[in-house]
């Protein structure tokens, strides 16, 4: 193999970072307000009562939440296809219902969450992951 090959095989194992760490990141950033205001949350449910949604206060709650919680799994490396696969549901029911007929712009940020989670969702942990260092730990116990 060549040098150029050695480098792209040495540091594959950090391929998924960026996209977990950026998603991750913006998932938690973009609902934290909600989930330590009850206030927010309530503007939330008001927003996604002008898209005409039903069960706002509950789908609101279950969307900050889901959103908040697999963020933080993204990040950690943890269940990294489960977390993918509420995320894509999320971001495609948010897309059909609330930016479909919205500018590019503002469509952006959702279509970024829903390419990156399908991306992890085929992707998995990774190599630097909390599940690797779980799977190596319960390994080395038996």
């Amino acid at each position: 193999m060549n040098d150029h090959q050695n480098i792209k095989n040495q540091y594959r194992k950090y391929a998924d970072l960026p996209i977990r760490l950026l998603v991750g990141f913006h998932l938690i950033r973009g609902t934290i307000d909600n989930i330590l205001s009850w206030e927010r949350m309530l503007e939330f449910k008001a927003f996604l009562e002008l898209h005409g949604l039903i069960f706002l206060l509950l789908g609101a709650c279950v969307s900050v939440n889901a959103q908040f919680i697999c963020g933080i799994l993204f990040i950690i490396g943890y269940k990294v296809r489960w977390a993918a696969t509420v995320i894509v549901f999320n971001f495609i029911i948010a897309i059909l219902l609330v930016h479909l007929g919205d500018t590019y712009i503002n469509t952006f940020p959702a279509l970024v969450m829903l390419a990156g989670s399908i991306c992890l969702f085929f992707y998995g942990d990774g190599e630097i992951s909390s599940s690797m260092a779980i799977n190596k730990r319960a390994s080395k116990t038996y």
